[in-house]
């Protein structure tokens, strides 16, 4: 297409519930608005979201392609010639068997379904040709090098970006890939404002950005135990964070550099996103971010990275009110959640609020419409929305939808959302008067369902033929229709889809066969007819989580040559879940508690170890919801076939989980400072100190005053008794003077006349002497004992200080820990009963034998 519209498909007229002949554009630059898809399995979801990623790509549009389960890897497949052969590596042998078919005839109908489906909606294989030649595609897989690996652990480099003119974005996208990295390694729902791992990595993140120099894992983890800095804040680092602990998560975070799975996430393709969007030629690139075979953990550390680069990048361009590129995320479901703050999220609502500046588009996928910020999406210019699962589903949506910009008729929209079907969805655009009603046309890409992480070097190896091509004529005619004894005939979209390959042919490898083999004619086979259960007894069905060469592996087999996937069959199991809510305010405990079992090896009398079947797999909120198409399944036996010992099992399973889920909480019974299990030892330690210096100076302030009121009034004494020693010694000076003079005059007396008189007078100022000098004598003596008493009320003084700052110190570590147990009712049982576990039914050679498709990846 010439112009900037995207041919979406055709309108959908909802009253003749037919399609029309009126194509529906969708202008590209309403997508700097943003734009979310959902709908149920089976809704078309993936095929309009495709058809999306198309039209960006003819039309020069860079995509950023997150894809979680592997459906975004067929927009690798595109066929301009729609040859069989260039279907046939990609179409399941499984599904060819049972649909009693050679390779080369549903090969043939692939491609004529895909030739019929092209020209029915007016495209031509030339469009396809236009396709291949738009962008540059490519499959990247973190953490694996199947396809091309991402290299995010060797070199945390920093942004070229200036720091002072960027600080605020460069500190968001440190505090992103901190809390990621900190996730990666179990320590998830951290505050970057309280805690101190984040805070402390952040501030090392900071030291090096700042000055333009990026830091490889190594050194972070180094500069963890030694920061590049003496001060966190007000506080010395060693105050702050003590070395003892800093060095507990370096010993954490080197985990991830000693583990060999991780060698992986060290190599490859840096996180340069304008290389991602762009070749050194210029030319657009889409790259798909293959996550399936990464843990939850994982998925959210890449994501997260993934996310802070992007909106990194965007903050380096220029305004722009066209579209300049796309953010695509199959499956939004747990990274924008209504109220928990994962990593992810973050980045996400930044975008989300900024993006349209930058011209950046967000596509955002989900087939759960209950768990969605609608908050966070409020501002999304149009939403796509199909066929939905659920009344709940439906009437979360139209809850979230009542308050989005604009204003959206719940009557009118719950009206055209009821009426949908496969294919066919409401989009609703801000930039258009009124919901529209559309059938998402043919997509061009050939749709082989989800990728296996076997299956992308292929991939990546079929798009690199195709690149070192000659450039093939810009218009070339349309094949003609390959020949047959008979023509099939032509397959809807859907139908097409069915005969889709989950893993395309390659060559065998000689390997030894796997062991526990039986022969095809065994008595392992199981029934199509699912047995029943009794009334009561609730069912699960586990996913198929395993690829065929992981389940070899996980039985600790090397693949057996030859060894094809013949069916899948669901044997019974007993699955166990249960949530236990501890709640003790006076212990300050408040905690969940998730105790789960999934029993393989059952006595029949209904008699169980429990603590012998922890369970410690994939989200048991993740269950599939029904068995594999053509599946098959084993018999059950006691006691999961008998309500009376299944009741007895979960009242004992009930019993278990009450008796083996205590808490530990830390008591400090003489202060009264209680913590539960969510307080650190460092923090509690901090609590009993601080409430024992309260109470400890309380004390002092008690005992140590009447000790130094009786100091006050000592030497309030004494001052005065010096005030009259120096009286009395200035007494005694002038009566000393005067006693001389009268000893003189005495002696003059005594020579002439008045003899008698003058000896009197002599004698009277002797006395007055000596009674002045009695005085000084008394008042020296006087401050002698003050400053005795002095010294003994001093040292009663310390020995009682001493004494006290010595008992509180004691009791500051004079902690408890106290064993809480929930009551009875606080244990809820929320999954109990039969669990249909899948196994591979596999050929190799003569041998059959099952391996799980399910496990503890």
């Amino acid at each position: 297409m010439t112009d900037s519209n995207f041919y979406l498909g055709r309108l959908f007229d909802s009253k003749s519930a037919k399609l029309t002949a009126n194509d529906l554009n969708y202008d590209s630059d309403d997508l700097t608005t943003h734009a979310v898809v959902t709908g149920m399995t089976g809704s078309g979801k993936t095929g309009l979201c495709i058809a999306l990623l198309e039209e960006a790509a003819l039309n020069g549009v860079p995509a950023i392609i997150i894809d979680p389960k592997g459906d975004l890897t067929n927009l690798l497949l595109h066929f301009p010639e729609l040859m069989p052969k260039d279907f046939q590596p990609w179409i399941d042998p499984e599904v060819v068997r049972r649909a009693d078919k050679t390779p080369e005839q549903a090969a043939m109908e692939a491609a004529t379904a895909w030739r019929n489906g092209i020209k029915e909606w007016g495209m031509t294989q030339e469009r396809i040709l236009d396709l291949k030649n738009s962008a540059e595609f490519a499959v990247f897989t973190p953490g694996s090098n199947s396809g091309i690996p991402v290299s995010v652990l060797s070199s945390l480099d920093a942004p070229g970006l200036d720091w002072e003119e960027n600080r605020e974005v460069l500190r968001e996208r440190i505090s992103s890939t901190v809390t990621a990295l900190l996730g990666l390694v179990g320590m998830n729902d951290l505050d970057p404002l309280r805690s101190r791992e984040h805070i402390l990595l952040s501030n090392i993140f900071e030291e090096h950005w700042s000055q333009g120099r990026g830091i490889d894992l190594n050194e972070l983890i180094l500069q963890t135990q030694n920061p590049p800095f003496d001060k966190l804040g007000a506080f010395p680092v060693d105050t702050f964070f003590p070395p003892k602990d800093r060095t507990e998560l370096a010993m954490t975070l080197n985990n991830i550099l000693a583990a060999p799975a991780f060698e992986s996430w060290r190599e490859g393709q840096s996180l340069n996103i304008q290389s991602l969007m762009f070749t050194d030629e210029g030319t657009p690139r889409h790259s798909i971010f293959y996550l399936a075979h990464l843990s939850d953990g994982e998925r959210m550390f890449f994501t997260t990275l993934l996310l802070s680069a992007v909106e990194t990048w965007m903050r380096t361009q220029k305004g722009s009110t066209s579209l300049r590129a796309l953010l695509y995320m199959d499956e939004i479901y747990g990274y924008l959640p209504p109220t928990a703050n994962p990593p992810s999220k973050q980045p996400l609502l930044r975008m989300l609020k900024q993006a349209r500046a930058f011209g950046l588009g967000l596509l955002l996928a989900t087939q759960n419409p209950v768990d969605m910020d609608y908050k966070a999406l409020s501002n999304t210019g149009t939403w796509f929305i199909g066929k939905l699962q659920t009344e709940r589903d439906k009437n979360r949506l139209l809850d979230g939808l009542e308050s989005l910009a604009g204003g959206i008729s719940r009557a009118e929209m719950d009206k055209l959302i009821s009426s949908l079907g496969k294919r066919v969805f409401v989009m609703n655009n801000v930039h258009d008067k009124a919901p529209t009603l559309f059938q998402t046309r043919w997509v061009m890409n050939f749709l082989a369902g989800p990728m296996t992480r076997t299956q992308i070097s292929d991939l990546n190896e079929l798009v690199g033929a195709k690149a070192e091509e000659a450039a093939p004529p810009a218009k070339p005619k349309p094949a003609a229709a390959p020949k047959a004894e008979s023509t099939p005939p032509p397959m809807d979209h859907v139908q097409a889809v069915a005969v889709a390959s989950t893993a395309p042919a390659a060559a065998a490898k000689t390997v030894k066969p796997a062991s526990r083999s039986t022969t095809s004619s065994g008595s392992e086979a199981g029934s199509m007819t699912k047995p029943p259960l009794p009334a009561g007894v609730r069912e699960y069905y586990l996913p198929q989580n395993f690829s065929l060469p992981e389940a070899f592996k996980a039985e600790g087999k090397a693949q057996a040559y030859g060894a094809a996937i013949q069916g899948v069959i669901y044997r019974p199991i007993l699955l166990a879940s249960a949530e236990v809510r501890i709640l003790d305010r006076k212990f300050g405990v408040d905690v969940e508690v998730t105790k789960s079992a999934l029993v393989e090896d059952l006595d029949r009398r209904g008699i169980v170890r429990w603590e012998d079947f922890p369970y410690a797999g994939p989200s048991l909120d993740k269950l599939d919801s029904g068995p594999s198409p053509s599946s098959t399944y084993g018999s059950i036996e006691p006691p999961l076939n008998d309500t009376k010992l299944m009741t007895a099992l979960q009242k004992d399973f009930t019993d278990w989980v009450y008796r083996n889920s205590p808490v530990t909480a830390r008591a400090n019974k003489a202060l009264k400072v209680f913590g539960g299990p969510d307080v650190s030892q460092a923090e509690f330690m901090k609590a009993c100190a601080d409430t024992a210096r309260e109470m400890r100076d309380a004390e002092l302030e008690k005992k140590i005053a009447p000790i130094d009121r009786k100091i006050k009034s000592l030497k309030d004494k004494r001052s005065r008794e010096e005030r009259e020693l120096r009286q009395d010694q200035e007494e005694l000076r002038n009566r000393n003077i005067e006693t001389g003079l009268s000893g003189a005059e005495a002696i003059a007396g005594m020579l002439g006349m008045g003899r008698k008189k003058s000896l009197s007078t002599s004698v009277s100022k002797y006395r007055m002497a000596q009674n002045a000098k009695e005085d000084v004598r008394e008042s020296e003596e006087a401050i002698a004992q003050y400053d005795k008493d002095l010294d003994a009320l001093q040292r009663e003084r310390d020995e009682v200080t001493a004494e006290i700052n010595d008992r509180w110190g004691h009791v500051v570590n004079d902690i408890d820990e106290v064993e809480i147990n929930p009551k009875k009712t606080d244990v809820y049982v929320n999954i109990f009963g039969v669990a249909w576990k899948p196994f591979y039914v596999v050929q190799a050679g003569s041998d059959t034998f099952e391996l799980p498709a399910f496990g503890v990846e």
